[in-house]
């Protein structure tokens, strides 16, 4: 049986590869999704010694034909480059080459965020839709128009660097939410955060990203107990933790603070090493996490996500009324704002109405894992009162 996680690996370098080589973006993806279609069927089940030397090779077959089909004209133009002959496929990985050149100036930065989400995270239309909060149908013609709007350009620009952090952030957190399923995407948003600091060494908010994406990845093995049932953090087993990621986590995160130039991915992540760095939960230096998210507040002011978990932070500082004060301004509709609330009104003794916000969370949410915690904490308020 042909390895799904391999396919998913290879497409964006193959998509890549053909992008570099001087396709453009729409045509290189349907000829790499030709390419991959045909894998399915010409391999019977095992993977050729080299994948993505036979998936290029497809691919640059397929984008050849299509275009030559098109026209004499078009024809003549692709002829000019030569196609490879059999053999080991190109050893550079193109996939972080792909990702900036998706985040094209061209491109608004919510679309360049979803396009390069579909094409090197490998997220379907209904995931993506999720991250932004939309209905599937809008992302689906969001989409749709980036490719558009893509349509002939060479790629000879290269994206924002805060959209292709934004994207990498997004992947990373997909997978991080969803971790039974999106393990491999958040390794991925790594592996490519990793490189990208590697090419951009003096961006301090390159390394705070990664910084916050290892200090939240350590935490990963105590996240489910051997039920799988979603383990909160301030249950979690902490010599589950990586030690080993959370030093590095810190150490990323101190080289970047040192540059003096403070973005909102550098106090994410010091707000997410606060929490690594507590003994327990009794311990967590909250008073110092307010003052992060003060700062967070601050960078982000029209984030309602940084002002919700802003108010667990005064819920734990200066009492859950004030923390209920802060999340009742916020707008009913969004995600996770009656879970905060559940969780700042049992702190303050209103195990009631927590237990009602815990169930009304849990039926807006479409994480299975996260549906069934919040059912769980709901009944659990109900059966002890």
């Amino acid at each position: 049986m042909i390895d799904d996680h391999l396919l998913r690996d290879l497409t964006p370098q193959v998509l890549g590869v053909l992008v570099r080589r001087g396709a453009d973006f729409a045509a290189a993806e349907d000829a790499v999704q030709d390419a991959l279609a045909e894998a399915v069927r010409r391999w019977d089940g095992e993977a050729p010694d080299e994948p993505k030397a036979w998936l290029v090779t497809g691919a640059w077959r397929k984008f050849l034909d299509a275009r030559r089909s098109a026209s004499a004209r078009v024809m003549r133009e692709v002829a000019a480059h030569r196609e490879p002959a059999p053999g080991p496929a190109e050893q550079a990985d193109d996939t972080l080459l792909l990702l900036s050149r998706c985040c094209h100036p061209a491109l608004s930065p919510a679309s360049a965020i979803a396009l390069t989400l579909r094409a090197v995270g490998g997220l379907t239309t209904a995931q993506i839709a999720r991250a932004f909060l939309v209905p599937e149908s809008t992302m689906a013609q969001r989409i749709s128009r980036a490719k558009r709007t893509l349509a002939g350009e060479r790629f000879e620009r290269l994206g924002d660097a805060r959209t292709v952090l934004r994207v990498l952030y997004l992947m990373f957190d997909q997978g991080f939410a969803d971790d039974r399923t999106g393990g491999d995407l958040s390794a991925e948003a790594i592996r490519l955060t990793r490189q990208l600091v590697a090419s951009v060494p003096r961006d301090p908010e390159a390394a705070g990203l990664l910084a916050l994406m290892l200090l939240h990845h350590a935490r990963r093995p105590a996240r489910r107990d051997d039920s799988g049932r979603v383990v909160p953090l301030a249950e979690q087993d902490r010599s589950l933790w990586d030690e080993a990621m959370i030093a590095e986590g810190v150490d990323l995160l101190q080289h970047a603070l040192a540059m003096d130039r403070v973005g909102e991915y550098q106090a994410q992540a010091a707000i997410a090493a606060l929490h690594d760095d507590a003994a327990s939960a009794e311990t967590t230096d909250w008073p110092q996490i307010l003052e992060w998210y003060d700062e967070l507040a601050r960078l982000t002011p029209d984030s309602p996500v940084v002002a919700l978990n802003r108010a667990v932070a005064v819920g734990h500082v200066d009492g859950p009324l004030a923390g209920l004060r802060l999340v009742e301004a916020l707008d009913p509709g969004l995600p996770r704002r009656d879970a905060v609330a559940a969780y700042l009104h049992e702190r303050a003794g209103n195990r009631a109405e927590a237990a009602r916000l815990y169930k009304a969370a849990a039926q807006a949410t479409v994480i299975e894992a996260e549906h069934t915690h919040l059912l769980q904490q709901a009944a659990r308020l109900n059966r002890d009162r």
